[in-house]
């Protein structure tokens, strides 16, 4: 990966000193509204998801190195970032047509990445769910998308930050046991599809190789992997790609991804870092709707708090500056 010195900049924004990318995550939209009408009775308004980004961005971005938040309902959180944090923008449509297993991607209808620069964004985050077993024929759709929006990052001189969320057509639950079986084939080869230089991509936000609840030591269910196999997969998703890599938190609870970490480095994953969404501030969702700001924000100043310093401790001894790849 050669960056172009205004991405090397943008890059640094987004990273801390160390070059390591300790990053928030709360560009959700649907998967927000799920979670606040847990909680109330009423349809989740836009100002309560608008504020609620701004709550974290206030109180949480001090201590990440990067804030990544949507268009759509992110942009006064924009406005409330730490100095210091660099900003993400998605440019994807949020979920995907649940009436077939296409999973096709889709990019915000009056946004592009020009958009997303005038917005004061350091980088583009795109969404990408990928099943490397599907049909050529889709997969090829899917690959020309993301030239797109590749082309369009290179056009603006703007770090392109592609999310892969791996699933399989034939499998409808990714929790199951079922599926913990293929993740590793799926993530890694999907990987290994958009490390290629016609992607433009910069940095790859990818999920762990495995499900660590089914790996041995960790859940305590039906044992799918060993320790010394889940291992391998982190080693072989390493060697998979040339570009800098950080992990998504996927949903797992603040401490099980934090383990995860840990154990992925000492399986010799030299990832670059985290974009870290619900194990920092989902607890934050049921203060917020039942008590209201405050309430909120005293979540933030403490779990939350906790959460993000506990995972930047982890970091520090566990992820590898994105330099070194670039």
């Amino acid at each position: 990966m050669v960056l172009t010195e205004q991405k090397r900049k943008y890059m640094e924004k987004l990273s801390d000193e160390n070059g390591i990318i300790s990053a928030l995550a709360f560009d959700q939209r649907g998967a927000l509204k799920r979670l606040m009408a847990q909680h109330q009775e009423a349809e989740p308004t836009v100002a309560q998801m608008e504020e609620l980004k701004v709550l974290v961005a206030e109180e949480l971005t001090p201590y990440a190195s990067s804030m990544l938040l949507d268009p759509e309902y992110g942009l006064p959180a924009t406005k409330a970032l730490d100095k210091n944090a660099g900003l993400l923008l998605a440019y994807e449509k949020t979920g995907y047509d649940t009436s077939s297993t296409k999973r096709l991607p889709d990019c915000l209808d009056v946004w592009s990445v020009k958009r997303i620069k005038e917005q004061g964004a350091d980088a583009v985050k795109f969404l990408l769910y990928y099943d490397v077993d599907s049909s050529e024929e889709l997969n090829q759709q899917k690959q020309a998308y993301i030239e797109r929006v590749g082309s369009e990052c290179v056009a603006e001189d703007i770090p392109f930050f592609l999310e892969i969320l791996a699933y399989d057509e034939k499998i409808a639950d990714a929790s199951s046991a079922e599926y913990a079986k293929v993740k590793p084939h799926k993530v890694i080869g999907a990987m290994k599809v958009f490390s290629d230089p016609r992607f433009n991509i910069d940095v790859l936000k990818v999920e762990v190789p495995i499900n660590v609840k089914y790996v041995e030591g960790f859940g305590d269910g039906e044992v799918v992997h060993t320790k010394e196999q889940a291992a391998a997969f982190f080693k072989e998703q390493d060697e998979a790609t040339n570009l800098p890599y950080i992990y998504l938190s996927a949903g797992v609870s603040a401490k099980l991804f934090q383990e995860t970490l840990v154990f992925a480095h000492e399986s010799g994953a030299n990832f670059n870092g985290v974009l870290c969404g619900r194990a920092t501030w989902a607890g934050s969702v049921k203060d917020y709707i039942e008590q209201g700001e405050e309430a909120a924000r005293k979540w933030l100043r403490t779990t939350g708090f906790e959460n993000i310093d506990e995972l930047n401790k982890v970091l520090q001894k566990t992820a590898t500056s994105w330099k070194e790849r670039a």
